[in-house]
C-alpha cells in the first residue's frame, strides 16, 4: 500500500501547467515535518514550528492568487497536547504572532477566517486571538481559510451525533430523518464544500484524524517535503496531479 501511494507522487519539475477550469474548490493540508526540519539543522523543535508558521502565509497567498475558494490547515490536533509542555506553550503563542502580522493583508484580500476544533480548551490569550480574528474577518466575502485548532475528526463526528441526538430527544427530529446531508450540517465545516484535495507533507501517509468524514472522496497527495520547505511550486504540482485524476465518485465515466 505504501508503494502504491508513493507511485501517485509526481516527479518534481520546474514548470507546472494548471487548468483554470478544474481547480479544487477546497484544499486541506496536513502541515507535517516542522520538528524534523529543525532537527536536521541542529535547531530546537520550536524553530521548525516558527518556520512552518511563515509558510502558512505563502500558501494562503498562493491559493488566493489561484482563486481557490477554501483552504483548511491542520494547525493543532487533539493529540498534540501529548507533546512537551514547553512546545505546546510555544504552539499556543503562534496564532497570536501570525495574526498580529498577517491580519491586515488577510482583510485586504477579503479572506474570511474560520476555526474548527474545541477552542474552549485553548489558553485565554489564544482564545482572544481567535475571537479578534473572527471579528476582523467575519464580513469578508473572498476566500475562506479554516484553521483546525485543537481539532480531531472523530471528536467532530461524535459531537455531530450528540447534536442530532439532542434534537431527537427534544422532539425536534426523528431518527429516520437523518441523512448524510443533514448529518454534515452538524459538522464544524457546515457551509463549505468537502475538500477535493488533501495534501500531507513530510512523507507520512495517513490522515491522522483530519476531516475523516469530509475527506471520504478527497484526492490524496503525499509529499516527502517537510512543511517549512513547502512552496508555491509544490502546491501547483499537487494541484496538477489532482487535475490528472479521474474522479468517478463510485460511478463510471
Amino acid at each position: 500500500m505504501r508503494n502504491f501511494f508513493r507511485s501517485r507522487r509526481r516527479t518534481e519539475r520546474a514548470e507546472v501547467s494548471l487548468l483554470q477550469d478544474n481547480l479544487p474548490r477546497h484544499i486541506a493540508i496536513i502541515m507535517d515535518g516542522n520538528g524534523r526540519w529543525a532537527r536536521r539543522r541542529g535547531l530546537p523543535r520550536v524553530a521548525g514550528h516558527h518556520a512552518g508558521m511563515k509558510k502558512v502565509r505563502e500558501v494562503i497567498r498562493a491559493c488566493d492568487d489561484l482563486g481557490i475558494p477554501c483552504l483548511t490547515l491542520y494547525a493543532f490536533s487533539t493529540e498534540n497536547w501529548k507533546r512537551p509542555e514547553g512546545e505546546v506553550e510555544f504552539l499556543m503563542r503562534l496564532p497570536e504572532e501570525f495574526f498580529r502580522t498577517e491580519i491586515d493583508e488577510l482583510v485586504e484580500r477579503g479572506v474570511q477566517v474560520r476555526f474548527i476544533g474545541d477552542t474552549s480548551r485553548l489558553p485565554s490569550h489564544t482564545q482572544e486571538t481567535v475571537r479578534k480574528t473572527l471579528e476582523r474577518t467575519e464580513g469578508n466575502q473572498g476566500m475562506t481559510v479554516i484553521f483546525a485548532l485543537n481539532y480531531g475528526g472523530r471528536a467532530e463526528v461524535v459531537n455531530a451525533a450528540k447534536a442530532f441526538a439532542e434534537e431527537v430527544a427534544s422532539g425536534l427530529a426523528s431518527p429516520g430523518a437523518l441523512t448524510e446531508e443533514r448529518f454534515a450540517s452538524y459538522l464544524a465545516t457546515d457551509g463549505v464544500p468537502d475538500p477535493d484535495l488533501v495534501i500531507r507533507t513530510s512523507g507520512e501517509i495517513r490522515l491522522s484524524n483530519f476531516l475523516i468524514w469530509q475527506a471520504a472522496y478527497a484526492e490524496l497527495y503525499f509529499s516527502d517535503v517537510l512543511w517549512p520547505d513547502f512552496s508555491r511550486e509544490i502546491l501547483h504540482r499537487a494541484i496538477e496531479d489532482y487535475q490528472g485524476r479521474m474522479r468517478r465518485f463510485g460511478g463510471l465515466k
